[in-house]
């Protein structure tokens, strides 16, 4: 039946938003602009997405074409979000707006000019899936004759193309800087390079970075396009542009050509995402790429407290380069912040576990409002056991499951067989990872076990295997540290002896197995010490497999009848989020800043950053911690001294507590 009636939305009283009164006066500021260059550079917690909003709907109440602005963002979720909250502030108009990524933009723009681009229109678009396929198949092309020496593997090739692109660098330098163990085989990973580009070109294909690339060709060489796209899209905006790496950077100055009119909101303080090819650059130069550009600061915090908004303040002011902005709120009182040191790991752990309970259950705060942060995924794991023994339920986001990462596997694998000869299974795995032994004889080798209940045929068979120093290494491993089998050892040894040994045999072939075993090795230092604080393997390993710490990406479910769970997440996963209560654990010179980044000015700088963001996180309660006399295999060092980025901090806005044992 046909319908005998349409919808109209009712437009507000007199069709005007009142922004002054719904607005602060900085934002009022920026929503209010008129034309030319704007950079609203947005503290933490002070309402930036409240003000893109009202600026989209500002920009449609003044009569500009709905399709002559373009908004975008860092997913599509965000931009559609935003047009819904505006066209409910507005009218519907407002969902007309061009919205999406910088990438979705490409796209769209590249199918309208694909043959001045040089591509035909209906050129495919390689997911990370499809063009680690295809260099691999162009990866067995060029290395296929000599198989003699190791070579990365077609992920870690991937990654490396992408990571140069997006800076805007040679392969050298990114082989140089993120995998240097492998610069002996640079000339073919050029030359897979290089076949990876012309292959692309002759099949009319495209990856997610060409997408980006191709339209800066595109724009910057050709003037009638650049013109008419400028011509198009008369207002741009930006978020989070802060986080923009220089090829998108290019892109927006390229959208201005025609007339300036570019809003750019974002936080310098917040630029973290250099791994991924950010450029912090591009928020600080936009003055200058945009000659008379306005500048508006939101310094009004609507998230924290202002105990906790002094200490943010003090992280941030000793930056070497920033805009100047002091946050500041309404929300005043509340604890201050502190930090605390512990003599060990296992006591910061317990510390932390202890005031989570005292949060949840003496002051009524939602487990799901508490966080705790950390630098690197690896630092959870003991914080995780602990966790786990008192049965308070945690998403993890950030990192890997620990101990389903197959270099972990790999490790408690012979441990097991170690503690128990008859485990035929860890036995199984622990075979299979020595080169000669396939399937066949691991399942022989296996059975003869497994019949015999007993280790001792599969050692004699180990050692007898000829060519074969793994075989010979393994079973003389396993002979020495097992502790009934063989006249091992096991029994009387460390359990901390037996895991660095396992590690030491290891090694070697994670390193053959690995791309990345530089990282894993990490991962490998951190069950080495998380199985200090046990008197015995047994007691090592059945803690871990009861109670095992678990990980990541929220894909762990709340036990039953619980319905909510902390959150425990690596600094970079929990940007954008906040939290009533937050925990920065780790808080140590060496983990947080890296020892490492001490070599670069740079990264140093964007290690305070990172504390800096993870501190704001917190709405009424901070706490900081680090654990003291912790060696580092890497530098060699004994780390005991909190972040330098804290330790700066008068004592009057940070105060200082040590846990005693």
């Amino acid at each position: 039946m046909e319908k005998r009636y349409s919808i109209r939305e009712i437009p507000a009283p007199g069709g005007k938003i009142d922004y002054e009164k719904a607005l602060n006066p900085r934002q009022a500021e920026a929503v209010l602009h008129g034309d030319g260059p704007l950079l609203v550079v947005a503290g933490a917690g002070t309402g930036k997405t409240r003000t893109l909003i009202y600026r989209v709907a500002r920009l449609v109440e003044l009569g500009h074409t709905p399709s002559s602005i373009l908004l975008l963002t860092f997913t599509r979720r965000a931009s559609e979000e935003m047009l819904r909250r505006a066209a409910l502030l507005l009218d519907r108009r407002c969902e007309k707006v061009a919205g999406g990524t910088f990438h979705a933009f490409a796209n769209s723009l590249l199918r309208r000019y694909a043959s001045a681009a040089g591509f035909g229109e209906n050129f495919t678009i390689l997911d990370r899936a499809d063009a680690q396929d295809l260099i691999g198949l162009l990866r067995h092309e060029i290395h296929a004759g000599h198989k003699t020496v190791r070579f990365p593997k077609k992920e870690t090739l991937a990654d490396l193309f992408s990571r140069a692109v997006n800076r805007e660098e040679e392969i050298e330098p990114a082989v140089e800087r993120e995998a240097p163990h492998f610069l002996y085989c640079l000339g073919d990973i050029l030359a897979i390079q290089r076949l990876y580009e012309r292959t692309k070109r002759e099949r009319n294909l495209m990856d997610y970075d060409d997408l980006l690339v191709r339209l800066v060709a595109l724009l910057r060489e050709n003037e009638p396009i650049r013109r008419a796209v400028s011509e198009t899209y008369r207002h741009v905006l930006v978020d989070e542009y802060q986080d923009t790496n220089r090829i998108q950077a290019e892109i927006l100055r390229l959208l201005a050509a025609a007339h300036d009119n570019v809003m750019a909101v974002g936080d310098d303080s917040q630029s973290i995402y250099s791994f991924r090819g950010a450029n912090f650059r591009n928020i600080m130069d936009f003055p200058a790429d945009f000659p008379g550009a306005k500048v508006v600061f939101l310094e009004e915090n609507y998230r924290s407290r202002q105990p906790i908004l002094d200490v943010t303040n003090e992280i941030i002011a000793r930056a070497a380069e920033k805009f100047p902005k002091r946050l500041f709120t309404s929300r005043s009182g509340g604890e201050k912040a502190a930090l605390l040191s512990a003599p060990n790991e296992r006591i910061q752990s317990a510390f932390v576990a202890d005031r989570i309970l005292e949060l949840h259950e003496e002051q009524g705060i939602p487990l799901s409002e508490i966080a705790v942060l950390f630098r690197a995924a690896y630092l959870s794991f003991d914080l995780e056991l602990e966790l786990a023994k008192r049965h308070i339920p945690y998403r993890k986001f950030g990192g890997f499951k620990f101990l389903e990462t197959a270099h972990v596997k790999d490790v408690i694998a012979h441990l097991r067989v170690i503690d128990n000869p008859r485990d035929t299974l860890s036995l199984s795995r622990a075979l299979m990872l020595v080169p000669g032994i396939g399937r066949k004889v691991s399942a022989d080798l296996y059975r003869r076990a497994h019949e015999e209940a007993s280790l001792l045929p599969v050692l004699s068979t180990l050692k007898k295997r000829r060519g074969s120093e793994e075989a010979s290494l393994l079973a003389k491993l396993l002979s020495e540290l097992s502790g009934r089998e063989a006249g091992g050892q096991g029994g009387t040894l460390p359990v901390t002896e037996i895991v660095a040994r396992v590690i030491g045999y290891y090694r070697p072939l994670m390193e053959g197995r690995f791309d990345d075993y530089p990282r894993r090795l990490k991962d490998l230092d951190h069950l080495e010490s998380l199985c200090a604080r046990y008197k015995t393997l047994s007691d090592f390993l059945s803690e871990i497999t009861l109670e095992p710490p678990q990980a990541s990406v929220g894909d762990i479910a709340a036990p039953e009848g619980e319905e909510e769970s902390l959150t425990l997440s690596t600094i970079h996963s929990a940007k954008g989020l906040e939290w009533k209560a937050v925990f920065i654990v780790w808080v140590l010179d060496g983990k947080l800043p890296l020892s490492r980044a001490a070599e670069e000015e740079e990264e140093m700088e964007e290690e305070r950053r990172l504390l800096y963001v993870a501190a704001t996180r917190a709405k009424d309660v901070l706490v900081m911690t680090y654990p003291v006399n912790i060696y580092e295999r890497a530098s060699g060092t004994v780390l005991s001294r909190p972040s330098r980025f804290v330790e700066e901090i008068p004592a009057g806005v940070l105060p200082r507590f040590a846990l005693i044992e």
